[in-house]
């Protein structure tokens, strides 16, 4: 077994939400290795209720195109410079993943299965932390777009619950504030009995 970099804890409370990547390449084989190790996130009855869309190396390139026609609103009215500069959200990154979970007919089901896969893009964004690799869940307004649905093959019945980039970057953001537990517990106690 590889020595792990970072403790769990660790990895949990250092990892942040990289919006500005430096364009540095990360290998497909990177996020295979992964997704190989993410995938153990508990899940009801071992439902493995996922599936993803990778654009990653020269993919990536060629899909940039797609995402400028669904992410950039009437790029075609944009300026070069403007253009470029609403691209840069997508450009600085170097591979983009979409997570499509089923919309099971059944809520408990359904919202068992959206627990799971979230549990899984947590252990996707810890376990690409611990090798380096920055990432940033994202849930643009275009994933529900039918266009940009059939361009990835969702059929229906599924649904993207994530857009999750993956890059290097140079910058580490700010550490931003959590609510203290004494604020967000309460601690029950059984009813005095008489």
């Amino acid at each position: 077994m590889d020595e792990q970099a970072l403790s769990v804890r660790d990895a949990i409370i250092s990892r942040r939400s990289i919006k500005s990547f430096n364009g540095q390449p990360v290998e497909q084989s990177e996020i295979d290795d992964i997704l190989e190790d993410a995938i153990w996130a508990p899940n009801h009855g071992n439902r493995n209720p996922w599936r993803f869309v990778l654009a990653a190396e020269d993919n990536y390139e060629q899909f940039l195109e797609v995402l400028r026609e669904f992410g950039v609103p009437k790029w075609k009215e944009l300026s070069d410079e403007t253009l470029e500069k609403q691209m840069g959200k997508f450009t600085s990154a170097s591979a983009a993943m979409f997570v499509i979970v089923p919309e099971d007919a059944r809520q408990k089901q359904r919202l068992e299965d959206f627990a799971a896969a979230s549990t899984m893009i947590q252990n996707i964004q810890l376990l690409a932390w611990d090798k380096g690799i920055g990432t940033c869940w994202k849930t643009p307004g275009f994933i529900d777009d039918p266009k940009f649905r059939n361009v990835l093959g969702v059929q229906p019945g599924e649904r993207i619950i994530s857009m999750l980039q993956f890059g290097h970057f140079d910058e580490l953001p700010k550490t931003k504030p959590r609510t203290p537990v004494e604020d967000i517990v309460t601690y029950w106690q059984a009813e005095p009995t008489e």
